[in-house]
């Protein structure tokens, strides 16, 4: 997770190539430790899920804290809660990239004041199955987004009404964020993200690419039940490096 790295002329900024999937307004963040200063008190604003991870950016430009990025892989532990009184939210652990303005690990919890929260934490967990699928070998170090800021022509910012996305719930979102509140640079992401098309294609072996036998040696172990979706087991693609999401459980309604 980075911080103040997100946003842009008071909107969101992303990366080239990125595309935002799901857009909610009106989210409630909660974020530890508290001894870090950019992480006191709860935060207001909009939230963002990408191809390539999830953005928060805050109401009030006053606030130490103007963004968030939380890229899928540097998520652990996700749930989804229910609890019998209050808000459904969402809660998990998070792990601070290189050059993200802070250091270590920490905690979130995402309270969806107009509803939701539990649509787009599925949305969520299924984004990060597929960024974990697309986990190349070696993936290129963190870099903040640099250069040159412009406007994000439209594909950044369009639902993508796909086959492929069907399993994203605009029935809930059906919102797209403000053209004139979305900013790219020419910097590519610098993690994997939902598109089978990341990473470029591989040498391949025995007339299978190794994406593609990383991709069905995932299939054959992991497991994801759509009737289901608040539970998702998804085994490291990489030995060496750890598992995008551990211990998601579902909680008793």
């Amino acid at each position: 997770m980075s911080i103040n790295t997100a946003h842009a002329n008071g909107g969101v900024l992303i990366f080239a190539g990125e595309r935002i999937l799901l857009y909610c307004d009106g989210v409630e963040v909660g974020l530890e430790p508290s001894s870090i200063p950019h992480f006191k008190g709860n935060k207001h604003g909009t939230m963002y899920l990408t191809t390539h991870r999830v953005i928060f950016t805050n109401k009030n430009n006053k606030d130490m804290l103007q963004s968030f990025s939380l890229p899928f892989l540097q998520m652990r532990s996700v749930e989804l809660e229910q609890p019998a009184f209050g808000a459904n939210y969402i809660k998990g652990k998070m792990i601070a990239e290189a050059g993200g303005n802070w250091t270590g690990d920490g905690k979130f919890k995402l309270w969806f004041k107009k509803g939701g929260a539990i649509e787009f934490g599925q949305a969520m967990l299924r984004a990060g199955k597929l960024a974990s699928r697309n986990r190349p070998a070696q993936p290129p170090a963190y870099t903040p987004p640099q250069g040159p800021i412009y406007p994000a022509q439209p594909p950044a910012y369009s639902a993508p009404h796909t086959e492929y996305y069907a399993w994203l719930p605009y029935q809930q979102f059906p919102n797209a964020p403000p053209p004139e509140y979305v900013y790219t640079t020419d910097a590519p992401p610098p993690y994997p993200g939902t598109d089978p098309a990341y990473p470029p294609p591989q040498p391949t072996t025995n007339g299978m690419s190794s994406a593609d036998a990383k991709a069905m040696e995932a299939t054959n172990s992991g497991y994801y039940n759509p009737g289901n979706p608040h539970n998702v087991y998804t085994p490291a693609p990489y030995p060496s490096a750890p598992p995008s999401y551990d211990d998601v459980t579902k909680k008793n309604q």
